[in-house]
């Protein structure tokens, strides 16, 4: 079943087209990168699928039914989005225990002392932190809180805007491990854009390559790689030759 399918989307902002024609499925339960340079149409797609996008034609449609324009209460349950700045989900002012508590609240979940260190040990987030402020916590520590949060509604759907681009290459690794362990042990289908061919590789059980201004589909590539996948993959050869793969296919963009 698909989770995800997208038909011939076209966005447009003003006179200048975003996308063109980009169409695509993500199998329910699959990791599914999208990767292409800056004006590909990456982050535009997410929010024409979260809501976000005011203005677009074609289809698109979550496990079966059609998606509309405009932001839906009942959508926003089963699909949630993380961004690139973890303070787009994240109050300045409000520990990290009364940000993830908040969710709680909105959906109706009780117990939410339990559910909130349930969530910060499914991020590696140390439950010492859960009264600091977002301030007092790393970058890397931050991205944790935001992708915690986004999982306490326990969506279907998890949508990724280069989570992890800010990060130095240590942290983005042991995140990448993590975002995977939680893929595998929660089952959540995953639409996670990046500019990184690596990132893409390592996550993905398929890769969308994408050609810009405007944004159409260049290739879609499947990922034979073994899981559970850890970071040591890379070194394989079989890894590599993807990797080289994904960026012959971007460099003829």
């Amino acid at each position: 079943m698909s989770a995800i399918r997208i038909d011939q989307l076209d966005v447009s902002y003003g006179h200048t087209r975003i996308t063109h024609g980009i169409s695509f499925d993500v199998a329910e339960g699959e990791s599914f990168a999208l990767v292409g340079e800056s004006g590909s149409g990456k982050t535009t797609v997410l929010k024409a699928i979260s809501g976000m996008a005011p203005q677009w034609s074609g289809a698109i449609s979550v496990f079966g039914k059609p998606r509309g324009h405009g932001i839906d209460r009942g959508f926003a349950r089963q699909c949630q989005m993380v961004f690139q700045d973890p303070y787009a989900s994240l109050h300045p002012r409000k520990t990290i225990d009364a940000t993830l508590s908040e969710p709680l609240a909105i959906h109706g979940f009780d117990k939410h002392g339990r559910r909130v260190e349930a969530a910060m040990d499914a991020v590696g987030l140390d439950r010492k932190f859960r009264f600091r402020f977002p301030h007092q916590l790393s970058g890397g520590q931050r991205q944790r809180v935001a992708i915690a949060r986004a999982l306490l509604s326990r969506p279907r759907i998890l949508l990724m805007d280069e989570p992890f681009g800010a990060l130095d290459e240590i942290t983005r690794d042991r995140l990448n491990e993590e975002l995977l362990r939680v893929w595998e042990e929660t089952g959540t289908t995953i639409l996670f854009v990046t500019h990184s061919i690596y990132e893409a590789a390592f996550l993905g059980q398929e890769v969308l390559l994408l050609a810009a201004r405007p944004g159409r589909v260049r290739e879609l590539v499947p990922v034979d790689l073994p899981s559970p996948r850890r970071i040591p993959v890379r070194e394989t050869r079989e890894f590599v030759d993807l990797a080289a793969r994904l960026r012959r296919v971007l460099e003829a963009c």
